[in-house]
């Protein structure tokens, strides 16, 4: 398995706002903005990531974090560790129309977290 990434999900009332604020600031380049998630990641650091976020398109609960890996099958292979693990799954396994692999899990503090894979 190989984790690409893992990016908080900061939680905001606008994100087209919160994507020209960040990037004004921090210089941040903005590279999604879905209408309800935005990416932004540094120019020089492209692993350096953050994800603004209004209300999840389709799942039931935002995610405090993205922890991105780099095939659908990891993501499965996580999923089948995390029912191992007695975890609740917030989203189920789902194929999104914007073209990633994902569900969420609950961790033993309450954070949630999403685990993806673009398709």
């Amino acid at each position: 398995m190989s984790v690409t990434r893992i990016v908080p999900n900061l939680p905001v009332k606008e994100v087209a706002r919160a994507n020209e604020l960040y990037a004004q600031i921090f210089g941040l380049k903005i590279g999604m903005d879905l209408g309800w998630i935005g990416n932004l990641a540094s120019a020089d650091a492209p692993a350096v990531q953050l994800q603004v976020i209004t209300s999840d398109e389709s799942a039931p609960r935002n995610p405090t974090i993205s922890v991105g890996v780099t095939t659908p099958e990891e993501v499965d292979a996580i999923h089948d560790r995390v029912v191992a693990a007695g975890l609740e799954v917030v989203h189920p396994l789902n194929d999104e129309h914007w073209g990633v692999h994902r569900f969420f899990f609950r961790d033993h503090d309450d954070n949630v977290v999403n685990v993806v894979a673009h398709n």
